[in-house]
């Protein structure tokens, strides 16, 4: 899992599934409750394993460059 400085949670970097974690941030800045949740939710989602196998990545499952995920 990776978390951009804008907010956005991806669950696997060989994966496109993300989650926003700066709707609830800035919704309620002082309260846990909505970014716990968002994660709990996000974490739900996330997958066992890694998908990078070399066949799959001919079919470019990812549609962002690494560096905009930040690694």
């Amino acid at each position: 899992m990776h978390l951009t400085c804008t907010g956005k949670l991806y669950l696997c970097l060989g994966q496109d599934d993300s989650a926003d974690l700066q709707a609830p941030l800035l919704a309620s800045p002082h309260v846990d409750e909505p970014v716990a949740r968002a994660l709990v939710d996000a974490i739900a989602r996330k997958p066992k394993g890694h998908d990078f196998v070399i066949v799959r990545a001919r079919l470019a499952t990812v549609r962002r460059h690494m560096s905009v995920t930040g690694g």
